[in-house]
Order: C-alpha cells, then structure tokens, then sequence
C-alpha cells in the first residue's frame, strides 16, 4: 500500500490545501493529512479544532484520513510506513524552503520521497495566514475555505472580538 502523508498546521484549511488532497489521493493509496500538534507558529484554532474541520471535509474519501502529529516529521512518516511526504508548492517563493526541508528529510531517511504538487492556478496565491488575516479585518472568506471553515471562521472571529 502506497501511503503519503500530507502535513501542515491547516490553520485554517484552506480550498488549496483541499485541492491538495484531492490530487495526493488519485496518486496514493492512501493519505494522512497530519495536522502539527506543537508548533512554534501561534495558531488561530486548536489542534483539536483543526483536526475536526478537515475530517468533516474529507470524510467522504475512503483512502484520506487526519492524524494529529509532533516532533519529527520523518519520524511519524516511518511509524505510519508512508512512502512520500506531500507539500503544495505555490509559488516559486515556496520552492527554496520546501526544497531544503525535502533534501533534510531525505537525509534523515531516503525510502522516503517528498512529493511536490502544485495547486489549482486559482488557489496559487493563497495560504492561511491571508485567509485568518482577511476573516480577522471582517473580509469575506467564502472563496478561499470551505463552508465548514467559513462557519468555524466566523464564529472564532466573534468571540475574539468580544
């Protein structure tokens, strides 16, 4: 069984990370998207919260499944006996980082491949941090998440606001 593991904080998850699984399960047998438990990044939404979203995304695909995940990325690939690491790759100013992480992980474990897909050209310009930054300025997200997001979104952002 050919297995990926698709990780990142999905703070939140956004329509290009979506189209991002949806192209890793039509090459994977199966794929985790694991969410970063820990992380030095401050995030909007917990790691529970985070989880609970995209499994209500994905949970008509039988071969995708959400795992919540710390420490060392290449480690938990090896315990869940993935083959491949998935990361979108947006931009070219994506590609040095991305590229220094995949020459890292294979150093630390070479059975393991980082795969690169890049995303819709309609999502190329979107990550999370613009999509929490627009719901925080009262901006509508509706083309940038999907509707289960833009419910969680917009109920966080009222209780932030008081």
């Amino acid at each position: 069984m050919r297995i990926a593991i698709y990780p990142g904080t999905f703070d939140p998850i956004t329509n290009g990370h979506v189209d991002i699984i949806d192209r890793a399960r039509e090459i994977f047998d199966r794929v985790i998207v694991a969410v970063a438990g820990s992380t030095n990044k401050r995030t909007l939404f917990s790691s529970a919260e985070r989880i609970a979203m995209i499994r209500e995304i994905v949970k008509k695909h039988k071969n995708v499944s959400v795992d919540r995940f710390d420490g060392l990325l290449v480690r938990y690939a090896q315990s869940k006996k993935a083959i491949a690491i998935v990361r979108g790759l947006r931009a070219v100013s994506d590609f040095e980082y991305e590229f220094q992480m995949a020459l890292t992980n294979r150093k630390l474990d070479g059975d393991i491949t980082t795969v690169f897909l890049m995303p819709h050209e309609k999502y190329t310009y979107l990550n999370s941090s613009i999509v929490r930054e627009l719901a925080t300025l009262g901006g509508d997200v509706t083309e940038f998440v999907p509707p289960n997001v833009r419910r969680r979104l917009t109920e966080k952002m009222k209780s932030v606001r008081g």
